[in-house]
């Protein structure tokens, strides 16, 4: 195994570990609102803490960007890109589809992935030209042919409401052709999703870095295609996001592609 994959592997894992430890204590769960439907908990950042030390004690000079604690060491040229917990508002609820998401960047480029999802215990992993694997067994994205008959996942850009009526567009102009759309709640899982043959398709506005850097190595490395709304791969710049099987990725883009603002190009 990647070395740096053993990292992320045990570092999700002990993450992992910290949340399931606190799923019957719910109710005592102090949450604090970041912006409206936006939450954290001490959950999230006790396992975001486990995770930087885990990469600090192999890497002490390797750049952290994590969604609790910000940035540390922007000069690296290795950057872990951390959400501790993917799901928080359903984990808030007992809501069971949440997951522990670790990517490594180095030179810009995506190099290792880790999504767990400590409830099923399923563990999602990539490095780059490696392949990608679900507990341990290659996993490929499906051999579906376009949209229609297709599973896709989505999410609400409820952090960017300006942009919802666009979402509308393009949930409208897909929906007719699908066999059904979900919303599930973690990009994370939804990437991890598609990389499994579980979705066929998956797009969402206005994510930040740490809920698709790992996912989106996984869908790569399981044969998908991964970009941007203008085709091209600065989603993480942008937020912006289609990821799909190689088969079902064109007609996907091509049907929401005429409803996007240029805003979100």
């Amino acid at each position: 195994m990647h070395p740096m994959l053993n990292i992320a592997t045990d570092a999700a894992r002990n993450a992992g570990n910290i949340i399931l430890r606190s799923i019957d204590k719910l109710d005592r769960i102090k949450i604090e609102v970041k912006a409206q439907n936006d939450f954290v908990t001490q959950v999230d950042r006790k396992a975001e803490e486990v995770i930087i030390e885990a990469i600090h004690k192999a890497h002490p000079n390797h750049g952290i960007l994590a969604e609790e604690s910000g940035k540390y060491n922007e000069d690296s040229e290795y950057t872990w890109i951390i959400d501790p917990l993917d799901g928080t508002t359903n984990f808030l609820h007992g809501f069971p589809q949440y997951a522990v998401s670790i990517g490594l960047k180095y030179k810009g480029r995506m190099e290792v992935a880790v999504v767990f999802d400590p409830i099923k215990n399923e563990l999602f992993s990539a490095a780059r030209g490696d392949g990608a694997q679900l507990n341990g067994k290659r996993m490929r994205v499906t051999d579906h042919k376009g949209i229609r008959g297709s599973l896709l996942g989505t999410g609400f850009p409820f952090k960017h409401p300006q942009h919802l009526d666009t979402y509308l567009d393009t949930f409208k102009a897909v929906h007719p052709q699908a066999a059904g759309i979900r919303r599930a709640g973690s990009a994370a899982l939804d990437l991890a999703y598609v990389a499994a043959g579980r979705l066929d398709g998956f797009w969402e506005i206005g994510l930040s870095p740490w809920d698709m850097a790992a996912g989106v190595l996984l869908v790569r490395e399981a044969g998908g295609i991964v970009t941007d709304f203008s085709g091209e791969g600065h989603y993480l710049q942008t937020g912006n996001i289609v990821a799909a099987a190689s088969k079902v990725y064109p007609a996907l883009y091509e049907a929401i592609k005429p409803h996007l603002t240029d805003d979100l190009k």
